[in-house]
Parts: C-alpha cells; sequence; structure tokens
C-alpha cells in the first residue's frame, strides 16, 4: 500500500501543476477525464527516470517514514493504513488556499448528483461554518427531516468518521449514497445536545424554483398581504431552473407586477451554464461574469440581447449560505443595474472545480479558475455584500416566522419606495 502512496501524490501534484484539465461548466461538482498515466505522460513531466521523484522533491522519503511505523511504531494496533494514506494525501492539499481542491476516497467517488437534479441520500444541503459543517436546511419531505435533523444543527461525525477538517464537498459525498442504506450523523444541535441521528437514504430529487413565498403568501412589516409584489425562490441551479424562472418572471412582468424578489437565501449553487442563463433572463445586455484560469486567461460570459422580463425592478435576498451560483447571479443583476440586494454578505465560493479520477478509483477535485463579477471583484473567500444589510433569521431555521421577515420586509419596502419616486406629484391647489 505504501508504495502506492507515492504514486498518487506524484499523480495529486502533476493535476495541479499541470495545464491539463478543462472546464466543464460545473458550479460545483464538475466532471474530468482521468490523469494520463502513459509513459509518454510520465516523459514529459519527470525529470528524472525516478518515479518517486516530482521536480526538485523526492518522495521516497514517505514510503521510508511508513516502514518505519509499520515495522517499529510502539502502539502498532492503532495505525490504519489507509487512514495514513489518506492523511498524506489531505496534508499535502490542506496547503493550498481554497476549499475546492479536495482527494475523495473510492467509495466516496461512486457517489454524485446527476444535473438534473436527482441523487441518492438523506436530503438536506450542508455548508461550512466556523470549521464544522453545518446542516443549513433539511430538504421538505426528505429523509432527514422525518429524522429530526434541523437547520443549524452541526455534524460532528459520519458514521463514527469526525468531520474535524472536512469540507463541504467531502461531507456531502460521504453522506449521500445508495437507496435504502442507512448512514449515521452525529449531530450537535443547536441547544448543544448532542445524539446519533441513523437516517435511512432515499432518493431525492430537488426542488429548483417556486413562486411561493414562506408561510404561503408575502406580507408587508405591518403584517399585512401584498398582491403586487411576485416572488420567485431558487433552491439550487438544475438543467430546468431557466425555464422555471422564465415562465414566473414573464408572468410577473406582463401582470404589471410593482416588483419582484427573488431569494436565493440558502441556496448553494448548481450548474453555471443554468446559473448563466437564469442571469440572461434579466438582461439585455452586458456582462454576467468573468472567469480567470491559471494562466490569467480571461473568459468572459456576456448576456444576449432579449429576455423575460428586462424592466420590473428586482430585489435578490441572500444570506452567508448562498454560494457559487447564487453569488454569480447577485452579482450579475446587481452590477448591470438591474437589481440591489438585500440581506447579508454571502458565503464566498467563487472557483471552477473539476473532477479528475486517480488510479487508486478515487477523484481528486481541482480548482482550475476562479470568478470575478461583472465589476472584477473576486467571489472566492470574500463573497458578494449586499447593498442593504438585514440580519435575519433563514426561513428554514425552527425558529422563523414568517411574519416577522426583516429582509422580505426590506424588499417590500423599497418596491415600494421605487414606485413613488416614479408617480407624478399631485397638483397645487389655490386656497
Amino acid at each position: 500500500m505504501y508504495r502506492a502512496l507515492t504514486g498518487v501524490i506524484a499523480a495529486l501534484l502533476l493535476a495541479v501543476v499541470l495545464a491539463f484539465v478543462f472546464t466543464l461548466g460545473y458550479v460545483t461538482n464538475g466532471g474530468g477525464d482521468g490523469i494520463d498515466t502513459s509513459d509518454s505522460a510520465r516523459e514529459e513531466t519527470n525529470t528524472t527516470d525516478d518515479p518517486s521523484r516530482v521536480g526538485d522533491v523526492d518522495f521516497s522519503t514517505l514510503d521510508q517514514i511508513l516502514q518505519i511505523l509499520l515495522e517499529d511504531y510502539v502502539n502498532s494496533d492503532t495505525l490504519n493504513e489507509q487512514a495514513l494514506y489518506e492523511a498524506a494525501i489531505n496534508g499535502l492539499l490542506n496547503l493550498l488556499p481554497d476549499s475546492g481542491t479536495f482527494y475523495i476516497d473510492p467509495i466516496t467517488n461512486q457517489i454524485s448528483i446527476g444535473p438534473s437534479g436527482a441523487f441518492e441520500g438523506i436530503g438536506a444541503t450542508v455548508a461550512q461554518q466556523d470549521n464544522e459543517i453545518v446542516i443549513v436546511r433539511p430538504i421538505p419531505d426528505s429523509p432527514a427531516e422525518a429524522a429530526g435533523v434541523l437547520a443549524r444543527d452541526v455534524i460532528l461525525a459520519v458514521d463514527g468518521e469526525s468531520t474535524e477538517g472536512w469540507t463541504v464537498d467531502r461531507a456531502v459525498l460521504r453522506i449521500r449514497g445508495p437507496k435504502g442504506s442507512d448512514v449515521v450523523l452525529t449531530i450537535r444541535h443547536l441547544d448543544g445536545v448532542t445524539e446519533d441521528i441513523t437516517i435511512t437514504r432515499d432518493e431525492i430529487q430537488l426542488q429548483s424554483v417556486t413562486g411561493t413565498p414562506p408561510g404561503g403568501v408575502l406580507l408587508d412589516e405591518a403584517g399585512n398581504e401584498v398582491t403586487d409584489v411576485a416572488y420567485i425562490r431558487i433552491e439550487e441551479f438544475i438543467e430546468t431552473t431557466p425555464q422555471e424562472v422564465e415562465d414566473l418572471a414573464r408572468e410577473a412582468e406582463e401582470s404589471g407586477m410593482r416588483g419582484l424578489i427573488i431569494d436565493l437565501r440558502a441556496n448553494p449553487g448548481g450548474l453555471l451554464q443554468e446559473t448563466v442563463d437564469t442571469a440572461d433572463l434579466f438582461l439585455d445586455e452586458g456582462i454576467i461574469l468573468i472567469e480567470v484560469d491559471r494562466d490569467e486567461t480571461e473568459t468572459t460570459f456576456r448576456a444576449r440581447p432579449g429576455g423575460a422580463a428586462l424592466d420590473i425592478p428586482i430585489v435578490i435576498l441572500q444570506d452567508e449560505f448562498s454560494a457559487s451560483g447564487a453569488e454569480v447571479l447577485s452579482a450579475a443583476l446587481r452590477d448591470n443595474d438591474r437589481a440591489i440586494i438585500i440581506g447579508e454578505v454571502s458565503f464566498g465560493k467563487g472557483t471552477v472545480n473539476i473532477a479528475r479520477s486517480l488510479n487508486d478509483g478515487g477523484a481528486l477535485f481541482v480548482s482550475i479558475a476562479n470568478w470575478l463579477t461583472p465589476n472584477g471583484v473576486l467571489i472566492e473567500g470574500v463573497g458578494v455584500s449586499p447593498d442593504v444589510e438585514v440580519v435575519g433569521l433563514s426561513p428554514f431555521e425552527p425558529q422563523y416566522s414568517p411574519e416577522e421577515d426583516a429582509q422580505i420586509h426590506g424588499a417590500i419596502e423599497h418596491l415600494r419606495s421605487l414606485q413613488a419616486s416614479q408617480e407624478p406629484a399631485p397638483p397645487s391647489v389655490a386656497p
């Protein structure tokens, strides 16, 4: 096993160093061909005949360390060769500054989400917060919700394995699994109580778009129902998202609504092209996104003439869990003067990631490009700042109340003020 470690780490370094990767348009989970392990590829990249060397670095020392541990370490019963193998890989990758480059073991690599939004798992979205894996929300009617998983729960372990140091992507892929199989999550609730929850996985079909606001109707700060403002919530960007958004957006504009609220709170992202196509529905021209690779080569995504809703005023709602594609959409509409953003600074996930197959059956997810907003601002590690900061509970948190949704209230007030400023002043009346 330990001799295989050298080859795998060398392959990991080559994947990072060489420009053999290409963008497939996936925001959170890309796809890719396997690493070329042919003799010709090795001859082109290695400067010596020793396969344990990469450039000036001799990785045979790792073999030596492993051999010494296996032969001499006093607590031999605590040595787990697979754990040592993965720890060496993850130690290498943890030196990199972004969370989008990580290793997936062979078993975990067998499970992935499809572009249509269907997958097998527990039905919950997660995020990384304060170096912990946090439940953003359980999907309605999912196994996670039925088992009692709540928003803001912290996942301490998966099947007994600590999540300390895990990336979001690793957590997601470890929690997913075949329909009918069980996974045990060690959960810490908001009240500090810790418990093990056994969840039977099922097929999960994501709902991408809804026109129904939290609680069923829009309410202003006074508790009055608002019927002249349209509402669209985008859960995640999948293949069906642009068409679903287009149908609701056209209806809103053609029915004479005074404005549109696009709710991206807790939206984790999704497919890149579908994100771009959704932004394009509201733009007649302008830049949607700038992608910059390792050679500083820029690829610019531009809006096409025409759209589903080019005139209706828009307010975007976002929170600290709005990430990736959600951030792309927010920045695209704000920077092109088509919307204002109300809420909190977004998560800050702005890289293009692809998966490269490895010889052990696992995969290396590699960040190959960064995203910039239309105004040229980096998203990764920074996030998108709101125009109006309003902190509030997510609609998926247990304490949430639609009557007290300060972010929706702020959006309604802004749209009302726009209409008031456009109405002609009443004629003066002489005494």
